[in-house]
């Protein structure tokens, strides 16, 4: 699954096209290296996501297409 679709599906990030963007901003790491969006997800990647002054780390450990908002942070495990 792309990176840009995986935030989205975890939640995240609120939007595809707003992950996409950040993504090509080069504000998007996983396992310390910048990433494009299209970048394809794997179990156990560990993905940094910059907003601003704030940074958030988690590290994957499910995929799933879609997900309910209850359960989309089964998606990812917050690392600090």
């Amino acid at each position: 699954m792309r990176i840009d679709k995986f935030l989205k599906v975890s939640r995240l990030v609120k939007r595809r096209t707003v992950a996409k963007e950040m993504a090509d901003q080069g504000r998007i790491k996983v396992n310390d290296r910048v990433v494009k969006s299209s970048y394809d997800v794997k179990l156990g990647d560990v993905i940094e996501v910059g907003y601003g002054t704030k940074q958030i780390k988690a590290k994957v450990t499910d995929i799933r297409d879609t997900t309910k908002k209850a359960e989309a942070s089964d998606l990812y495990e917050i690392i600090d």
